[in-house]
C-alpha cells in the first residue's frame, strides 16, 4: 500500500484546503462577472483600434 500513500495524503489534504475556502456570494459573483464583461468589451475595443490604425499604416506603406 506504500503506492498509494502519497496519493491519499494528497487527497487528504485537498480535503482540508477544501474545508477552509471562503466560497464568493451569489452578488461578489456576478459583480465579478460584470467586471469581467465590461472590461473584456474595452481591451476589444482597444485592441480594434489599434489594428485599425496598424491596417491603415501598413496599406500606406504598401
Amino acid at each position: 500500500m506504500k503506492m498509494f500513500d502519497g496519493a491519499i495524503r494528497f487527497f487528504r489534504d485537498v480535503y482540508s484546503e477544501m474545508r477552509s475556502v471562503t466560497w464568493p456570494t451569489k452578488d461578489d459573483l456576478r459583480e465579478g462577472t460584470i467586471v469581467v464583461i465590461i472590461m473584456s468589451a474595452i481591451v476589444a475595443m482597444f485592441l480594434s483600434a489599434v489594428d485599425f490604425i496598424f491596417g491603415l499604416a501598413v496599406r500606406s506603406v504598401f
